[in-house]
């Protein structure tokens, strides 16, 4: 049995679409059942919040395996709370319910100063101690940004041709493709040889700046597309003007100062951590379709 936390999100639903031709037994827990799609009717849904301790020793009765994932918060009184909080009934769980291994998504960083004071970095990494504690063969996908977040700057882009963010113009940062993500991450709930505890960094195949990202899309979608880095502050404004707690927009600009510091540049890369969608094949088949839609 494996349990799929955050099943409507990005990297949820493409984990699931891997996971349901497997033949293994799914349970997936969702906040709201309506918003899962094309799901069969074989697999388990337990409805709630997978941070509420009910729900998490109900879904992982008999489970083998979880995929951990915790949304981005939006309100929250500090970071520490919004993962380490959210995540202590589950690590409660896996004691209670004998599950044997976790797979979680978590953040680049560790050992690097600036991870000390980096927000949901921060946050993520305590989160995969509180997860090891357990005793629980762990795996931690360790991230860089994901491509993905540009559909967020989807009608930006589309209307002024340009993208923004307080990240470095110059910088070359690596960045991944959910749905490689969401295949590494299958790949290690389908298996049950490995054991122990340890990091994996999922690095995409290239490291790039946002000035090539730029080229590269003006490239796919016909149109000139530009970069510009735009001050922390703004950064802060726009995520507050979206009703996020004053802990939260603190916690994303730490975030983004410490990814500025190098914490995504820290892991070397290596054939087993480089994954194979492209920033050019991500554009072309899915930013390039949301924007012309």
């Amino acid at each position: 049995m494996i349990v799929v936390t955050a099943p409507t999100g990005s990297i949820g639903k493409q984990l699931l679409s891997i996971l349901f031709s497997s033949g293994e037994q799914i349970r997936v827990i969702a906040r709201d059942p309506s918003k899962l799609k094309d799901v069969p009717s074989q697999v388990e849904v337990i409805e709630g919040s997978h941070g509420d301790s009910a729900v998490v020793n109900k879904a992982f009765t008999g489970a083998d395996a979880v995929f951990w994932l915790v949304p981005p918060p939006s309100v929250a009184d500090s970071m520490e709370a919004a993962y380490v909080g959210f995540s202590r009934p589950a690590a409660e769980a896996i004691k209670t319910q004998g599950v044997e291994r976790v797979v979680v998504i978590s953040a680049l960083g560790r050992g690097t100063q600036a991870a000390a004071h980096a927000g949901l970095v921060t946050a993520s990494l305590a989160m995969d101690d509180l997860l090891a504690s357990t005793g629980v063969h762990l795996r931690a996908l360790t991230m860089p940004s994901f491509m993905d977040n540009l559909l967020q700057q989807a009608g930006v882009i589309k209307a002024q041709g340009m993208f923004f963010s307080p990240l470095s113009a110059d910088r070359k940062f690596p960045t991944v493709a959910t749905r490689d993500i969401a295949a590494v991450a299958a790949k290690y709930l389908l298996a049950t040889s490995w054991t122990g505890q340890d990091e994996v960094p999922v690095l995409g195949p290239e490291d790039l700046t946002f000035a090539e990202m730029a080229s590269t899309l003006s490239e796919v979608l016909g149109k000139q597309v530009g970069f510009k880095q735009i001050p922390m502050d703004a950064l802060k404004q726009r995520l507050a003007g979206f009703g996020m707690s004053p802990a939260v927009v603190e916690g994303y600009a730490e975030m983004m100062a410490a990814k500025n510091d190098g914490t995504d540049n820290a892991v070397v890369r290596t054939p087993e951590s480089t994954t194979p969608t492209t920033f050019r094949q991500w554009a072309e088949q899915v930013l390039k379709p949301a924007i012309l839609g």
